[in-house]
């Protein structure tokens, strides 16, 4: 399938890719990743070795698509959830190892 990527046009097989990527360590995934033979790699990572560009080359956006097309389940970044906050009174009774205020049991 043709895709231009970096204004240069490129023709790959998911074949050609999975065979890309075969051996290589994925690296830690810090945004859009894609999941290749099981492993889970970043784009850009992907990006960078099919293309044989360098990562400033070309955008994530870019490589996603081209990856969609070609079957490739790819996942965007997620916002972490912050845990809820606790009140000061819980805060205090958790570093004194004190049980949480509400889960004693009523004797």
């Amino acid at each position: 399938m043709r895709f231009v990527i970096a204004r240069y046009p490129f023709e790959f097989t998911k074949l050609e890719v999975e065979t890309a990527m075969k051996g290589k360590k994925p690296e830690p995934v810090t945004g859009e990743s894609v999941i290749i033979s099981r492993r889970t790699y970043p784009v850009k990572q992907v990006g960078e070795i099919i293309t044989r560009q360098d990562r400033r080359d070309f955008t994530a956006g870019e490589v996603t698509r081209a990856l969609t097309r070609l079957g490739f389940t790819c996942r965007s970044v997620t916002a972490p959830v912050p845990a809820p906050a606790m009140s000061p009174v819980e805060a205090a009774s958790a570093m004194l190892g004190a049980p949480m205020l509400g889960a004693t049991d009523q004797v």
